[in-house]
């Protein structure tokens, strides 16, 4: 499978994404369906960050009489060309940031940076916008995938409603060029599967005319709370992920814990604006083959031994325990002290749930003290489901059939959920077995 492999480490931006994207392979002229629908051209650069040759990509204005309203877009993981802007969000409240900015864009004629300028826009006049582009339309899909992403999450923070919210910093022509641009070039590199590793947020605060915020910032969070990936602080105290940059990934990228197994075909780095000091502000890109495996998932496992709980709590431990994040819970029945019969509880879960179930746990059994191996992880099958339709002496039955597959999709397991089968075979006299072969010989594979 032909796949996109993003090492989030530093972040990600608009630009730096484009930049990336580029110097993996993508082709700059596919970018020109945005330069002929808006008045920007895209300026594309060499720079050097910190010793690792990179990819910078610019939106610079063409019309030099275009207005400037004073908001700019929020993509700054690469700062911008020396000036100050302010990001007013759907509330009305302006978020002053301030940027540095390298450009090395020279064909004699002066371009403004068309972030802080050009005209702001509701999240209807953005979709109408794309709609009129001349674009393929899995790009266009995609695109305005990406601007529902970022229009809900800012609709959520402000607490209005989608169609009410006004995009200031999304809404800009710099912001659409990004985002129109990052799906023409990853529908020109025609990958199968998208992934990206943790994605770094930086640290510090951000400045806001409402109040100072932690990073990430509040559309950052909820942009992640709907992806598929994680997030991780550090390294450095300054704003690594956008809400650009969040929501683009958010669409197109699968979470990976680590890099996945690539037989490379090409590479490169996509340059934020920032020149650090001690580490190199670019976001890597890696195209290939990649074979199909198991997915990791981190979990932590917890355990407990009772001698004297009932059968009727033992058996609603695992309803009780999922309420608050168990994943799986067995009960194995062993000999205590004094010969005494007794079972172990083991719960599989994630990390951050740990100390949530362990009270469940105690709480639920009367145990006086639950175990906890250490956070390692398992390696599990990506998992879909579909609902065939049974015809039994003319009488329709719904079912649902789950898949197993592994990365790459190749399936390996299909089984009927026992319940449906069931009820199934309750109605109409079938045996069990019977319902779960049929229901499983539909599903198509």
């Amino acid at each position: 499978m032909r796949t996109l492999a993003f090492d989030g480490r530093m972040g990600a931006a608009g630009d730096m994404l484009l930049g990336a994207l580029l110097a993996a392979g993508a082709d700059r002229e596919a970018l020109s369906p945005v330069e002929d629908a808006l008045a920007i051209e895209y300026a594309v650069s060499e720079v050097d960050r910190c010793g690792i040759a990179a990819t910078r990509v610019e939106v610079l204005l063409t019309d030099a009489e275009t207005d400037s309203d004073g908001d700019g877009s929020h993509d700054n993981s690469g700062g911008d060309a020396g000036h100050s802007h302010e990001y007013t969000h759907g509330d009305g409240h302006d978020h002053p940031h301030s940027h540095s900015h390298e450009h090395t864009h020279d064909d004699g004629h002066d371009h403004t940076p068309a972030e802080g300028h050009g005209p702001s826009r509701t999240y209807a006049e953005v979709v109408e916008l794309v709609e009129e582009m001349d674009l393929p339309k899995a790009v266009r899909t995609d695109a305005l995938a990406i601007f529902e992403i970022l229009g809900e999450a800012e609709a959520s923070v402000h607490g209005t409603d989608l169609d009410d919210t006004h995009f200031h910093e999304v809404g800009a022509d710099d912001a659409i060029a990004d985002i129109v641009g990052a799906c023409l070039l990853l529908d020109d590199l025609d990958a199968e599967r998208v992934v990206t590793t943790p994605l770094a947020t930086g640290g510090g605060s951000v400045e806001m005319s409402h109040g100072t915020y932690p990073v990430p910032t509040p559309a950052v969070v909820e942009i992640a709370e709907r992806a598929d990936w994680s997030l991780q602080g550090g390294p450095i105290d300054r704003e690594l992920l956008t809400p650009t940059g969040a929501a683009i990934l958010a669409h197109v990228a699968d979470g990976t814990e680590s890099l996945p197994s690539l037989d490379i075909d090409a590479s490169g780095y996509g340059a934020g604006g920032w020149d650090l000091d001690d580490r190199p502000n670019v976001l890597r890109a890696m195209v290939g083959d990649g074979a199909g495996r198991l997915r990791r998932d981190e979990i932590t496992v917890l355990e407990t031994n009772v001698d004297d709980v009932p059968p009727e709590v033992l058996g609603d431990l695992q309803r009780s325990l999922s309420e608050v994040g168990a994943r799986d819970v067995s009960i194995v029945p062993t000999t205590m002290k004094k010969s005494r019969p007794g079972h172990i509880v083991k719960v599989i879960c994630r990390p951050e749930d740990a100390e949530r179930v362990a009270r469940r746990l105690a709480e639920a059994t009367g145990t006086l003290g639950v175990r906890e191996s250490g956070a390692g992880h398992r390696w599990v099958a990506d998992r879909e489901y579909e609902t065939v339709v049974l015809s039994v002496d003319g009488e329709e039955f719904e079912v649902t059939v789950k898949i197993a597959s592994d990365t790459d999709g190749t399936v390996f397991d299909v089984s009927t959920e026992y319940d449906d089968a069931a009820a199934v075979a309750d109605a109409t006299g079938l045996p069990v077995r019977e319902v779960m072969q049929r229901a499983e010989r539909m599903v198509s594979r």
